[in-house]
């Protein structure tokens, strides 16, 4: 049973980088075919997705968060890591890792992200 679980901080300052990092068990993410993104929820709105990390380590990002967003990996750890920068009240939201095949097939539980002084 594949398994994703988010952690980082809850708290995160205005325009500092929040950084959050999934950890997988039950499979390897760079196995041929899986994808593996991060998708948050804001209060009240609908899920965004900001970018996603491939089995073969290319990344591709949503266009609207593009400047601020890198996704990394540490395939030693089985490990893949969201850092976005200059984040501002707005990325307030719960933040969810995800594996992606022909669909969103597994989900973190998600973690709450609040950005306030």
């Amino acid at each position: 049973q594949v398994q994703l679980q988010e952690s980082g901080p809850g708290l995160v300052k205005p325009s500092q980088t929040l950084s959050l990092t999934c950890t997988v068990s039950g499979g390897s993410i760079t196995t041929n075919i899986y994808f593996w993104s991060w998708i948050r929820q804001p209060p009240g709105k609908g899920l965004e997705w900001l970018g996603a990390i491939a089995y073969s380590g290319s990344t591709y990002y949503s266009p609207s968060l593009k400047s601020r967003t890198s996704i990394s990996r540490d395939t030693s750890k089985n490990q893949f890591t969201l850092r976005l920068t200059s984040v501002t009240p707005e990325d307030t939201a719960v933040y969810y890792c995800v594996r992606q095949a022909y669909e969103y097939d597994y989900w973190g539980q998600g973690t709450q992200v609040t950005v306030s002084l």
